[in-house]
């Protein structure tokens, strides 16, 4: 495998710039399909650098293309912010009330630049032949009033039309800072949700016998839900259903006469994913039984992201060879999900995890406390770019 030595060494050279980067786009967040400041920041700069710039991109998105012909690699950066109030005091807090970068997101778009500016300080001549393409992406936090996140958006713009491989990274606050973690197969769920009602009569709470009760159906589709994975779902295979929120009642003394649900289901593989879907209507289909009815609406979220098991193998290759045998951390799938997955879906690809723990306090994501060690971002721009150029040279 080709290595270059000095990469990392390069990357921390350009350590101050993408720190004020992620602090910059950290006190300005912006929601998804919102980020106009943060993709005019990311043209002005990649413009900066010598490279031309494609804006409005699945809405709010941006491209840039470094080199020509092919092969193709693309990295991927998301830029969306979260609906959260932060509560960090620190001199770089979300200027923006009720939003905040709560997840890395304005990192993976600091980091990326720094790949821009790596690649614009490295002459032509010693870039693998082929194209680096940077793909910054809205909106992966949510999707629009059409159910499209912004990874669906990108490619409907034809973003990835010509891309043979897909890198991407992404933050990890709970593992140590300067880790790298990257799984072979599976990294992310698929990601769906639902929501339902319950129907039953309602009535008088002091005359239960007179009517249909749906908290009594409820109680008992709460324990079929809860048994789908212990004993409808292949145990190997990984599935959830959870619950999230119960609405029901108006007052004590009063039967509702119907019950709302809601919930996430998540999976990997495509037929536990319909599956699931059929045997939550089981579930549900208690009501009916029980002299009752429901409604079920299930809506299609994320597909699986998988990643590519000799992609993985070279980004752990390269992160050794470049950080040394301690820097890999056993991978852990998880059954949180990532609209990455719809591009690794057009293109081999893979996300790896770069740790990131702050201080001794947990500072999950999607928290107001949520924060990050800046040390570690040299070592996620380094590796994307080394394992961008190991993938030219491969194809070519």
């Amino acid at each position: 495998m080709t290595y270059h030595p000095d990469r990392l060494e390069h990357a921390r050279s350009l350590a101050d710039r993408i720190v004020a980067w992620r602090r910059d786009f950290h006190m300005h967040p912006e929601l998804g399909f919102e980020e106009f400041r943060t993709a005019r920041k990311v043209a002005e700069t990649l413009n900066e650098l010598g490279f031309e710039a494609e804006t409005g991109v699945g809405k709010t998105g941006v491209v840039a293309r470094i080199g020509e012909g092919r092969p193709v690699v693309g990295i991927r950066a998301d830029m969306d912010a979260l609906p959260i109030d932060e509560e960090n005091d620190v001199a770089y807090r979300s200027q923006t009330p009720n939003v905040m970068h709560a997840c890395g997101h304005d990192a993976h778009t600091a980091i990326l630049l720094g790949v821009a500016t790596m690649l614009s300080e490295i002459p032509e001549s010693e870039r693998p032949p082929g194209q680096i393409r940077l793909l910054f992406q809205p909106c992966e936090e949510n999707q629009d009033e059409e159910g499209q996140s912004g990874a669906m958006r990108m490619i409907d713009d034809r973003a990835l039309v010509g891309v043979d491989n897909v890198l991407a990274l992404h933050m990890d606050s709970g593992m140590e800072s300067g880790k790298i973690e990257v799984c072979s197969g599976y990294a992310m769920a698929a990601h769906d949700a639902f929501h339902a009602i319950i129907r039953g009569d309602g009535g008088h709470g002091a005359s239960p016998h007179l009517g249909t009760d749906p908290v009594f159906m409820l109680a008992q589709i709460i324990n079929a839900i809860f048994g789908i994975r212990a004993r409808r779902i292949d145990p190997v295979k990984p599935a959830i259903i959870s619950i999230g929120t119960i609405h029901c009642g108006i007052a004590s003394n009063v039967i509702p006469a119907s019950i709302e649900i809601s919930g996430t289901i998540r999976s990997y593989d495509s037929d536990i994913r319909e599956q699931l879907f059929a045997e939550l209507e089981r579930a549900l289909a208690i009501s009916r039984a029980m002299g009752g009815d429901y409604e079920l609406e299930i809506k299609n979220g994320y597909d699986a992201t998988y990643n590519d098991p000799e992609i993985s193998g070279i980004i752990g290759d390269i992160a050794t060879r470049m950080a040394g045998p301690d820097v890999l951390n056993p991978p852990q799938p998880m059954l949180g999900a990532e609209d990455f997955g719809f591009m690794t879906k057009l293109a081999p690809g893979a996300m790896f995890q770069l740790g990131a723990k702050f201080d001794d306090r947990d500072r999950g994501h999607h928290t107001p406390v949520f924060d990050i060690d800046e040390s570690s971002f040299p070592l996620g721009a380094a590796l994307l770019l080394e394992s961008a150029f190991h993938l030219l040279r491969k194809s070519a």
